[in-house]
C-alpha cells in the first residue's frame, strides 16, 4: 500500500548575504600572553602607580606630581612681595634697637646719681661749645665794625698765639681746675694714665702736666720697669697731675662708673682728687720749627 507523506511546510527563503567586495573586516588576533609575565601596558611606575602614559587616563597627572607642579616655578603675587618688605624692615629695626641696647648696657647698673653726673657733663661740652661759637662770632663782629681793622687784627693775633701757645706747652698757664694724684701705683700701666689724659680733655682740660712733663696733643707713653715713660721721659710713682679746666667737670669726668679712679682703684692704687682756684702749670716745652709745614696765609 503505497505510503501517504503529509506534505511539509515550505521554507521561507533565507535572506540574501550581502557581500562587499570592496570593504574587508580583517581583525588582528591578539597575541597570548605566557601565564606570570605581566601587560606591557600595565606595569607600574617608579612610585608603584601605573604609568600615566598607559594607564587609563594617562592624561591626568599624578597628586605627587601635581603637587610639584604647584610649588615649582614660584609664583610670587605683589602682595607677598609686600609683606616680605615689611619684614625685613621690621627685622632690621629690631636688629638696630638690640644693638643700641647693647651699647649702652653699661650704663645700666649706674647708680641714679652717677646717670645725672653724666648728664651734666654733656650740658657742659655743650656749653663750652656754644661760649666759643658765640666767643668767635665776637670777634667777626669787632672786625667788622672796627675803625682799624688791621691793629683789631694784630691784637685778635697777639691772644690766639698766646692761647696757642698754652695748647701747645710753650708757655706757662694758671688757672682754676684740680690736683689728680695717683698713689701705690706700681700696677698702674701706661694705657690708664692715657685714659685718664683723653678723660680729662674730653671734660675741657685746656692745660695738664704729669709731674714734670708738659703734656700736649702729641705726647705718647710707653711702659718700662718701675714706671712709665712720658715722651721719652721715665717718670716713677706717685704720679701727680696738675690740670686747668672748670672743677666741675673735670672732677665727675673721672669718677664715672667703669671710669679712670675704679679701674686705677682695681690695680689697688690710691686716686685722690682735689678741687682749686689756682693751678700753675709751669713746665714747658721747646716750640719746633716744622720741616715742610708753612703757613698758608
Amino acid at each position: 500500500m503505497p505510503e501517504h507523506r503529509e506534505p511539509s511546510e515550505p521554507r521561507e527563503p533565507s535572506e540574501p548575504r550581502e557581500v562587499h567586495e570592496d570593504r574587508e573586516v580583517r581583525e588582528t588576533p591578539t597575541p597570548a600572553r605566557e601565564p606570570g609575565v605581566p601587560d606591557e601596558r600595565e606595569k607600574p611606575g617608579p612610585d608603584g602607580e601605573p604609568t600615566a602614559g598607559d594607564a587609563p587616563g594617562s592624561d591626568q597627572l599624578t597628586g605627587r606630581q601635581r603637587l610639584a607642579a604647584g610649588m615649582w616655578p614660584p609664583r610670587v603675587t605683589r602682595a607677598q612681595l609686600i609683606v616680605a618688605l615689611l619684614l625685613f624692615v621690621l627685622g632690621l629695626g629690631l636688629a638696630i634697637q638690640v644693638r643700641s641696647t647693647t651699647e649702652n648696657s653699661a650704663l645700666r647698673g649706674a647708680r641714679q646719681e652717677d646717670l645725672v653726673r653724666i648728664l651734666d657733663e654733656l650740658d657742659n661740652r655743650t656749653q663750652r661749645l656754644e661760649d666759643e661759637k658765640r666767643r668767635l662770632e665776637t670777634q667777626r663782629t669787632e672786625l667788622e665794625n672796627s675803625s682799624d681793622q688791621a691793629e683789631e687784627a694784630r691784637r685778635q693775633t697777639v691772644q690766639k698765639e698766646q692761647q696757642l701757645g698754652v695748647l701747645a706747652g710753650t708757655v706757662a698757664a694758671e688757672g682754676p681746675g684740680i690736683n689728680l694724684t695717683v698713689s701705690n701705683a706700681n700696677s698702674v700701666q701706661a694705657d690708664m694714665l692715657l685714659d685718664a689724659i683723653q678723660e680729662l680733655r674730653a671734660a675741657g682740660a685746656e692745660a695738664i702736666q704729669l709731674n714734670d712733663v708738659r703734656v700736649v696733643a702729641d705726647t705718647y707713653f710707653s711702659d718700662v720697669d718701675g714706671g712709665v715713660r712720658v715722651d721719652g721721659k721715665r717718670i716713677s710713682p706717685p704720679y701727680e697731675f696738675k690740670v686747668i679746666g672748670k672743677p666741675q667737670d673735670l672732677e665727675p669726668a673721672l669718677n664715672i662708673p667703669g671710669g679712670v679712679v675704679q679701674t686705677m682703684e682695681k690695680e689697688q692704687a690710691t686716686v685722690s682728687i682735689e678741687r682749686a682756684e689756682k693751678i700753675v702749670v709751669d713746665a714747658l716745652r721747646s716750640a719746633e720749627r716744622p720741616d715742610y709745614a708753612r703757613s698758608s696765609s
